[in-house]
C-alpha cells in the first residue's frame, strides 16, 4: 500500500515538475527584451517626474502605448509605453499612475508610492521595488524577473498572469492579493503575508516559502502548481494549503519520506463522540496545520466503506489513537471500540499508542470498565476550557510535544 501510494506521489511530483520547469523558461524567455539606447527616454523620465496628474493627462494626448488594456482573457497587445529604463524615482510620488506597458527595466522605484498604479504588461525585470507600495495595484503580465520586492506592498493587488519568477518577496505584503496564474518559480517569499490571497493555477516552482504567514487563509478557485524543490526549501506548510492546492492525500501523508526528511510528529487516529464535533474540528485543523497527519471520520471515512473494517484498519495503520473523553464519548460504543482496539495494538506492539484528553470530569467518576481502566492507567490531557484561547493553547502545546518525534521516518 505504502509502495503503491509513493508511486503514484511520485509520478504527481514529476509531472508538476515538468509543467513548473516549462513555465520558468516561458517567463526567462519573456525577460529578455529588446534595450535599444543604454539610457532612458529623458523628456519621459522629466513627465513622469512632474507626478501622477500632468503624466497621465500627457501620456493621453501622445502616442506612446495605451491606457486602457484588454480585459483578462485576451493577450497584451505588442504596443511599444514610456522608456523609462534605469531611472532614479526612489520615494517618488506615483499613486494611479498610468505606466502600462512601460520599460522600467532596473529603475529604481524603492519606496516609492505607486498605490493603485496600472502596470499593465510593464517590464520591470531587476527592477527596485522595496517598501514600495503597490497596493491595489494592477499588475496584469506584468514583468517582474529578477525584481526585489523585498518588503513591498502588494495588499489587495491584481497580479494576475505576472512573472515574479527569482523574484525577491521576503516580508512582502500579497494580502488579499489576486495571483492567479502569477509565476512564482525561483522566487524567495520567506515570512511574506499570503493571508486571504487568491490562486488559482499559480506557479510555485522552486520557490521558497518558509515561514510565509497566512497560508492556510489562502483562498483556491482553482489548483495550483508546486514542485518538489518547494517542498524541500519550505519546511512544513499548512495541509491545508497543500490540499487546497491540489496535492493528493497520498503525496501530503509520505512527502517527508519521499523528500527524505524525518517526520515531525506521530500520525494520530482522532476518537470523539459526534456531540463533541466543534472541539474535535478544531482540534484536527490545528493538528493538521502543525503537520500533524491525522485521521478524522469526518473527512477520510471512504463513502460505501464498511465503517467498522475501515476505521480498525485506520488505527492499525497510525501511530498513536488520541481519545477525546467526555460525557458523550463515555457514553459512545463507537468510542469504547476504538479505545479496545487501541489497547490491542499497544499489546502487539509493545508500545503505548493511546493517548487520552478530556473535556469534562466524567472520567474521573464513570464506572464504565474501559474508562476506569484508560483512568487507572493514563495521564490524561486536560482541555476542560478549551473555549479559553490561551487555555487551549496551552493544552494543545502539550499535546504536540507527546506526539513529538524527531528519529521516525516513514
Amino acid at each position: 500500500m505504502l509502495s503503491a501510494a509513493s508511486s503514484g506521489a511520485t509520478r504527481w511530483i514529476l509531472r508538476n515538475c515538468r509543467i513548473a520547469a516549462r513555465e520558468a523558461e516561458s517567463a526567462l524567455a519573456s525577460s529578455k527584451v529588446q534595450r535599444g539606447a543604454p539610457v532612458a527616454n529623458e523628456e519621459h523620465v522629466k513627465r513622469l517626474r512632474l507626478g501622477a496628474t500632468d503624466w497621465n493627462w500627457w501620456r493621453s494626448q501622445s502616442r506612446i502605448g495605451p491606457t486602457e488594456l484588454v480585459g483578462l482573457d485576451m493577450d497584451v497587445p505588442e504596443i511599444s509605453g514610456p522608456d523609462l529604463r534605469c531611472p532614479d524615482l526612489s520615494r517618488a510620488e506615483l499613486s494611479r499612475v498610468d505606466l502600462s506597458r512601460a520599460d522600467l527595466n532596473d529603475a529604481n522605484l524603492r519606496r516609492a508610492d505607486l498605490k493603485g498604479a496600472n502596470l499593465t504588461g510593464a517590464y520591470l525585470v531587476r527592477a527596485d521595488l522595496s517598501g514600495a507600495n503597490l497596493s491595489g495595484a494592477n499588475l496584469f503580465h506584468t514583468n517582474l524577473y529578477h525584481a526585489d520586492l523585498t518588503g513591498a506592498n502588494l495588499s489587495s493587488a491584481r497580479v494576475f498572469y505576472a512573472n515574479l519568477s527569482y523574484a525577491a518577496l521576503r516580508d512582502a505584503d500579497l494580502r488579499e492579493a489576486g495571483l492567479g496564474a502569477a509565476n512564482f518559480s525561483g522566487a524567495n517569499l520567506r515570512a511574506a503575508n499570503l493571508t486571504g490571497a487568491y490562486l488559482n493555477e499559480t506557479v510555485f516552482g522552486d520557490a521558497d516559502l518558509t515561514g510565509v504567514v497566512g497560508l492556510e487563509t489562502c483562498i483556491h478557485q482553482a489548483p495550483s502548481i508546486i514542485d518538489h524543490r518547494t517542498l524541500e526549501k519550505s519546511g512544513t506548510l499548512p495541509i491545508s494549503f497543500l490540499r487546497g492546492i491540489g496535492l493528493p492525500d497520498s503525496l501530503i501523508e509520505y512527502a517527508p519520506a519521499l523528500l527524505n526528511k524525518a517526520l515531525q510528529y506521530y500520525s494520530c487516529f482522532i476518537s470523539y463522540s459526534a456531540k463533541d464535533e466543534d472541539f474535535a474540528n478544531r482540534l484536527h485543523a490545528d493538528l493538521q496545520n502543525m503537520g500533524v497527519r491525522c485521521w478524522f471520520a469526518p473527512h477520510d471515512l471512504p463513502i460505501g466503506h464498511k465503517i467498522l473494517d475501515t476505521i480498525d484498519e485506520a488505527i492499525r495503520l497510525r501511530d498513536k489513537v488520541l481519545v477525546i473523553l467526555s460525557e458523550h464519548s463515555i457514553k459512545s460504543d463507537w468510542v469504547e471500540d476504538e479505545v479496545k482496539t487501541a489497547f490491542e495494538e499497544e499489546r502487539k506492539r509493545g508500545s503505548t499508542v493511546l493517548l487520552p484528553i478530556r473535556l469534562d470530569d466524567l472520567i474521573i467518576e464513570t464506572g464504565e470498565a474501559w474508562a476506569a481502566k484508560l483512568r487507572a492507567d493514563r495521564n490524561i490531557g486536560d482541555f476542560r476550557n478549551w473555549k479559553d484561547h490561551d487555555a487551549y493553547k496551552q493544552s494543545l502545546a502539550r499535546v504536540l510535544r507527546d506526539l513529538k518525534t524527531s528519529t521516525k521516518v516513514a
